[in-house]
């Protein structure tokens, strides 16, 4: 109820009058059945444009620092997101990400719409990183359609850092679905699953037109500032 009283009366029309969005391709998204959003991220407004954007219920996963904020704005948040359906992930890894994505999964199976970011977090530079294999999970497990979402210029509204967002027009892209049933017999296998992680990279560099860096961004956030050099060189 929360949810879409959010998106149809309380937060969707103010959003879409301010940020005027220009969007394409959303007839992409299928009408009903399992649907994974593979996005590219940005900007924190990527999780508040993308289901704005879909007529559908998208459920999203958030780090799990966002659930724990101290004070009137950590309460203030942790209502958002619990309230809007987002799934928090520790994103160390391990059992506590497995067990986001065994959520998102079962949303899959209900008949879902699953929203992901690949690359496990947000882009530090502007540029498109490594993505990793939990997408190609899903979408093996659950055989559902990989609908890839290029994000242009969320970093321009609302950098890394800012609180308050620039009004300027949101400019999304929705591209055509990306079928993986042929990969159906190789569920679990690890070279399958970066097979169709990097088609869906591949896409999403493509649409975004964003220079592609071989690593995982999470790695360059912790890396010493010389590993840009080498992140470069990957590229």
């Amino acid at each position: 109820m929360f949810y879409w009283l959010l998106k149809y009366v309380v937060l969707g029309p103010v959003l879409k009058v301010l940020f005027r969005p220009d969007v394409t391709g959303l007839s992409h998204v299928p009408k009903s059945g399992p649907v994974i959003l593979a996005c590219n991220h940005l900007s924190f407004s990527d999780s508040i444009f993308t289901p704005l954007m879909v007529d559908r219920r998208v459920t999203f996963v958030a780090k799990a620092e966002y659930f724990t904020g101290k004070g009137v704005k950590g309460w203030l948040m942790r209502q958002f997101f619990a309230n809007t359906g987002t799934i928090p992930v520790d994103r160390s890894g391990g059992e506590a990400a497995r067990a986001a994505l065994d959520t998102l999964l079962r949303v899959l199976r209900e008949g879902g719409i699953a929203g992901i970011y690949p690359e496990g977090t947000r882009s530090p530079d502007g540029r498109l990183y490594r993505g990793k294999t939990g997408v190609a999970r899903l979408a093996l497990e659950s055989g559902a359609v990989v609908v890839p979402v290029a994000l242009l210029n969320t970093d321009e509204i609302q950098p890394t850092g800012t609180r308050i967002p620039a009004i300027k027009r949101v400019r999304m892209r929705f591209g055509p679905p990306m079928d993986f049933s042929r990969y159906a017999s190789a569920r679990g296998d690890r070279f399958a699953e970066r097979q169709i992680t990097d088609e869906i990279m591949y896409e999403l560099m493509a649409m975004t037109g964003r220079e592609y860096v071989n690593v995982y961004a999470s790695k360059l956030k912790t890396a010493p500032a010389s590993a840009d050099g080498h992140a470069r060189a990957a590229a």
